[in-house]
């Protein structure tokens, strides 16, 4: 057999969608690596290396032999027994056994079992070279790869994201002929549309990389990303200011260049009059260009353009740019002084106008909604409420301004420019951008009180509201946003601090909607017919819907801070009231999972747990008693406990009023003692039923002290 090569598969394309090309490039790669996994020739995903640029996807696999290995092939025919007769002579079976192998008879060996003897056929077929699996690979790859609208082009029968141009398929030095696409394979790979336009002669898999290098297009996605952070760095001391780069806007570029080279360039200075965000987007998000900040970290008239040429004429590339951003600049001005003009309540009564969904009335009933549970938090966690209300009635006014109908994306910063230009206070004026934070993951919550209340308010009536039509998320598909929604309510209550009920800020809200919200979304049962539910009951049900939604999206935000599904399934059992009280309970939990009687007691409370269920499902509830009788008492064992008990519950009454729970269970952890001398001593099922009811209801004191805390049984 040949020694391994490196295989190279290159695909060159018109200029492919810079915001997939990353995920094409993945999945074509995890395709090829598959494809020859699965036919016995090993391949490491580990070890492939992904090549993209706009007008390429390759991949590059080491050390891919040269065939499949020999495989071994063993049929099993008819049994002995049965297919030769008592004169030798072998059966139909037999013999149509041996003709569907393509062998005589006697070219059939035995396989001896305890079973008995069968007949069977072994050979060794000898395995296909790459060449010729290799073009059903890539045309595999190609069809799984995530294309959501492919096209056609010049009238083929196949279909890609964009038309294709040449393909390359080399194992070490040699071609690997085939087609794909419509294409023969071959050597000649393409360099940089214009700075060599001339094809690319690869003279082995190995040397792909540099041989593109040498023709002006860095393959490489990582080198050519490393190379648009050292043009960016270089351009800008030019400027003598701090680029902002991010590391979307760097992929995006990236993905849009073969060969990227930075170019200065400047603004008006009289823009810069507009919100900076509104031309920090315009730049990025339009023109995917790179702004300039001071060392005060405010937005200079400088810019840097990443052209996808070494041009002989840089400064025509730079009068290109400037042109191109100064009418969008332009606009954002025009925008910008025209809202001006009108303060930012006058667009209130046009919310009527705007409808957020029909069950649930305007934009404008929606604010009211708001402003209403606004008010409720604020005066529970000692917020103006006043200034509450008016963030929660401006909140959704600059939808209809010029600035956000252009760039949607600068909906709240917008609202807190014109609110501070209309003379509101910075609370309230703040309110209107933080409201919509937690962004993105990762992102902080509301630095602002008033904002916090903002924030809680309209996600609860979102989350109501969208519930209560019977618009819940489904699947993948979750249209208004409301898993985000969730997780940024539970965020902001319990990083904000806020002691909060939220199920009864959901059974306020939802007190709020209109009897029509509540009625759309009761879906027909298998009869066709909606339930009967009375209001009161439909509530109930969508609170309890709620507040499950909101905890699973917890189960999530905790395991990413490490907390174990263990830890967060003994707090969730005990159904703290507010989220706050959740988290600091989850945080106690972990810290008595660190001592070393944790294990132990956790054990002793899951054994405890299982003898009270037992008794509650053969006798009843009632059958466990809360008083413990120390008169029938029999063992010191028992004794002990309760005595133990009655000291741990007199230690911690403080700590567990001021909520405490580190040092309640720290305190608790001393009954590991006491426990193990009771189950090693004491027969709880006593055949006295006195003393048995007795010892249930010590057991049963054990467990409560705990469950003020956590199910630690579920440890």
């Amino acid at each position: 057999m040949s020694a391994a090569k490196s295989l190279l598969i290159e695909l060159g394309t018109e200029e492919l969608p810079p915001k997939s090309l990353d995920e094409l490039g993945a999945s074509f790669m995890r395709g090829i690596c598959e494809g020859l996994g699965k036919r016995g020739i090993g391949a490491l995903l580990e070890q492939a290396a992904l090549y993209v640029t706009p007008r390429r996807l390759a991949v590059h696999v080491p050390e891919v032999a040269a065939a499949q290995p020999e495989q071994s092939i063993e049929r099993r025919g008819p049994a002995v027994n049965a297919a030769v007769d008592e004169q030798g002579k072998p059966s139909k079976a037999l013999i149509g056994f041996a003709q569907s192998c393509g062998v005589g008879v006697e070219q059939l060996e035995k396989l001896e079992t305890d079973k008995g003897s069968w007949f069977v056929y072994r050979t060794v077929k000898p395995g296909q070279p790459v060449a010729a699996l290799l073009p059903e690979i890539v045309e595999e790859a190609l069809k799984s790869l995530p294309i959501p609208k492919p096209m056609r082009w010049a009238g083929h029968d196949y279909s890609f994201v964009r038309p294709v141009h040449w393909l390359v398929m080399l194992h070490g030095a040699s071609i690997i002929d085939g087609h794909v696409l419509g294409l023969r394979s071959g050597r000649q790979s393409r360099g940089h549309r214009f700075m060599h336009p001339q094809p690319v002669h690869l003279a082995d898999a190995d040397s792909y990389v540099d041989a593109l290098r040498m023709a002006k297009v860095l393959a490489d996605p990582m080198e050519r990303r490393q190379r648009i952070r050292d043009e960016v760095a270089r351009t800008a001391k030019e400027t003598s200011g701090t680029p902002r780069l991010d590391d979307a806007l760097l992929d995006e570029i990236a993905n849009l260049t073969e060969w990227p080279v930075a170019i200065a360039c400047t603004f008006d200075r009289a823009f810069l009059s507009v919100p900076p965000e509104a031309l920090v987007t315009t730049m990025e998000a339009n023109q995917k260009f790179v702004p300039v900040f001071d060392a005060h970290d405010k937005l200079t008239e400088h810019f840097i353009g990443i052209a996808n040429i070494d041009s002989k004429h840089p400064s025509e590339i730079r009068k290109g740019y400037e042109r191109v951003i100064r009418p969008r600049f332009a606009d954002a001005k025009f925008f910008w002084d025209e809202d001006l003009k009108k303060p930012l309540a006058s667009y209130q009564e046009a919310l009527k106008n705007v409808t957020y969904q029909q069950a649930l009335g305007s934009v404008w009933d929606k604010s009211v909604r708001v402003a209403e549970i606004a008010r409720i938090v604020a005066n529970r966690v000692e917020v103006d409420a006043g200034q509450a209300t008016r963030a929660a009635a401006l909140a959704k006014c600059d939808l209809l301004t010029r600035m956000v109908g252009e760039f949607p994306e600068l909906q709240g910063v917008m609202g807190r420019y014109y609110a501070q230009h209309g003379q509101e206070s910075p609370d309230v004026a703040d309110a209107l951008d933080s409201v919509y934070q937690p962004r993105f993951a990762g992102d902080t919550i509301a630095a602002g009180k008033v904002g916090q209340v903002l924030a809680i308010a309209e996600r609860v009536d979102t989350l109501a509201g969208i519930f209560a039509v019977g618009l819940k998320p489904s699947g993948n598909k979750d249209p208004f946003a409301l898993r985000r929604a969730a997780l940024g309510l539970a965020r902001t209550l319990i990083e904000g601090g806020l002691e909060l009920d939220h199920k009864a800020l959901f059974a306020e809200a939802l007190e709020l909607l209109p009897e029509a919200a509540l009625a759309a979304g009761l879906k027909p049962g298998k009869d066709g017919k909606a339930p009967v539910l009375d209001a009161g009951q439909r509530r109930a049900a969508l609170v309890s819907e709620l507040s499950e939604f909101v905890l699973e999206r917890l189960r999530g935000y905790y395991a990413e801070k490490g907390f174990t599904t263990e830890q967060y399934e003994a707090v969730l059992a005990v159904a703290p009231i507010s989220l706050v009280d959740f988290d600091r309970r989850l945080r106690a939990v972990l810290e008595f999972g660190r001592q070393p009687e944790a294990l132990s007691l956790a054990g002793a409370n899951k054994r405890v747990a299982n003898i009270l269920r037992k008794q509650q499902e053969e006798h009843g509830a009632q059958s466990i008693r809360e008083h413990v009788d120390p008169a029938h008492f029999e063992e010191d064992a028992e004794r002990a406990l309760a005595q133990a008990l009655e000291a741990a519950q007199a230690d911690t009454a403080t700590a567990l009023q001021r909520r405490d729970y580190t040092a309640v269970l720290a305190r608790l952890a001393q009954l590991q003692a006491p426990v193990d001398a009771f189950f090693d001593h004491v027969l709880v099922n006593a055949d006295n039923p006195v003393v048995r009811a007795n010892r249930l209801a010590l057991l049963g004191r054990l467990k409560a002290q705990f469950t003020a805390i956590a199910d630690i049984a579920r440890l």
